[in-house]
């Protein structure tokens, strides 16, 4: 399933400051009926944004109206906990298109990148330099380049860069999912596969 072309994102945040988020917490078990990736936004941090009468929690950050924004700031070590997929589902379907953290689970990451959300990995001193930005203005706005593979602070000009496979990379410019890229190349593999001896 192909999914939109990411190359630069310019966003405010929505800052999560919370260390080794798992992907129970990030959509819970009880959740994971459906097979596509439609509606897992509805559930995001579904314990954490509503009570049991599912009214909701006016201290969590989803719940303020003051933050908005396509990227979502994490704490070190996000993503971790089981391998569902579920949990990127879950991001993208809310409408985040990049999470900010100083760890990824390896996992989650991998997820993440087959559906077109970029984790994109800072060193713990940036990412408190952002949760500060957010903190003294919530509408404060956020560079996310995928050709330069740096992230900025617009309203100080700092900035860092992460690392990304570079095959992931070339999909994500693309909107291209595994399957996309194959398709993509099909004629190549047409190709190499006449080009061998049967």
């Amino acid at each position: 399933m192909a999914y939109d072309k990411f190359t630069t994102l310019t966003s405010t945040a929505v800052p999560l400051p919370i260390e080794n988020v798992d992907t129970d917490q990030i959509i819970p078990a009880r959740f994971l009926k459906a097979t596509e990736r439609k509606g897992f936004g509805d559930n995001l941090f579904r314990d954490w944004r509503y009570n049991q009468d599912n009214s909701p929690k006016e201290d969590f950050v989803l719940n303020h109206s003051k933050y908005s924004g396509k990227i979502l700031v994490g704490g070190k070590n996000f993503g971790s906990g089981s391998s569902r997929e579920h949990a990127a589902w879950a991001v993208y379907d809310y409408g985040f298109r990049c999470v900010i953290s100083s760890f990824f689970a390896d996992i989650f990451r991998g997820n993440c990148l087959n559906i077109g959300v970029l984790p994109a990995q800072v060193s713990a001193e940036f990412l408190q330099k952002i949760f500060t930005a957010i903190d003294t203005d919530p509408n404060a706005k956020f560079e996310v380049s995928l050709i330069e593979q740096k992230v900025t602070i617009l309203a100080t000009g700092e900035s860092e860069s992460f690392d990304i496979n570079h095959y992931k990379k070339d999909n994500m410019t693309n909107g291209f999912d595994d399957i996309d890229y194959l398709l993509n190349i099909k004629g190549k593999i047409q190709e190499f596969a006449t080009s061998r001896p049967l």
